[in-house]
């Protein structure tokens, strides 16, 4: 018997006859949020005694029967520790997506009904880096808020230029929204270098350098964000 979390049932995803499928074996439950995930993703829940694996692989050679509790899913059915820097770089996107839910409700909160939306397409796209990692998936074109890879480093570099404001410190005086997207932007930054840990070998070489260069740029639209947060604020004070 086992509960299966979202991060968890993301790294079990299976491909069948050209269909992503998770294999539910008797006994075996999902948390809400990994239902969800599956239900979003439209991956088919498949149940059966013979759809779990018989045995489980290791990266050091080994062979077990049983998952242990110190071990979790990298892919299919090969385990590895909970420490691995693969798991500790989906722990920070795990943690990246409630910040940014969170930073939803401050936004709405503070009627900012837009910035909301905007974290939605922010959210939605950090969930897809996910699945690039288990299903060894490129990364899909990164066009946010119809801004390119390349608009998005120009503009978080020259906010003066396109945005009337120049760079600054945030501060308590500033709007919960602005701040709220303040904490997002440095929580990117940590699942960054999570990222490097993760997909660089012994001689730094990285293999995944679509997904840092991604989460490079979402904090530079996180950035844009706050710019403008901030010229707005500037056109309302006395």
């Amino acid at each position: 018997m086992a509960l299966f979390t979202e991060s968890s049932v993301r790294a079990c995803i299976r491909v069948k006859d050209g269909r992503r499928v998770f294999y539910l074996g008797p006994g075996d439950r999902l948390t809400p949020s990994a239902r969800e995930w599956l239900r979003q993703e439209r991956i088919e829940i498949v149940q059966g005694e013979q759809l779990k694996p018989k045995t489980y692989e290791t990266l050091f050679g080994g062979t077990l029967t049983e998952k242990p509790e110190h071990m979790t899913h990298l892919r299919g059915n090969l385990l590895v520790f909970k420490d691995h820097p693969r798991i500790e770089f989906r722990g920070q996107i795990d943690l990246l997506e409630a910040e940014l839910l969170l930073a939803q409700r401050t936004a709405m909160a503070d009627g900012r009904e837009d910035m909301a939306d905007h974290l939605q397409e922010i959210l939605d796209f950090v969930r897809s880096l996910i699945r690039a990692d288990v299903l060894d998936e490129p990364v899909q074109p990164l066009h946010l808020l119809g801004l390119t890879v390349e608009e998005l480093r120009e503009r978080s570099h020259a906010p003066q230029k396109y945005y009337g404001q120049s760079h600054f410190m945030p501060s308590r005086h500033d709007s919960p929204t602005l701040l709220a997207i303040n904490k997002v932007r440095t929580v990117i930054r940590q699942a960054e270098r999570a990222a490097y840990r993760a997909f660089r070998d012994e001689n730094g070489v990285v293999s995944r350098d679509d997904i840092i260069l991604a989460l490079n740029r979402l904090s530079s639209l996180c950035w844009i964000l706050e710019i403008q947060l901030k010229a707005e604020q500037k056109e309302v004070e006395p």
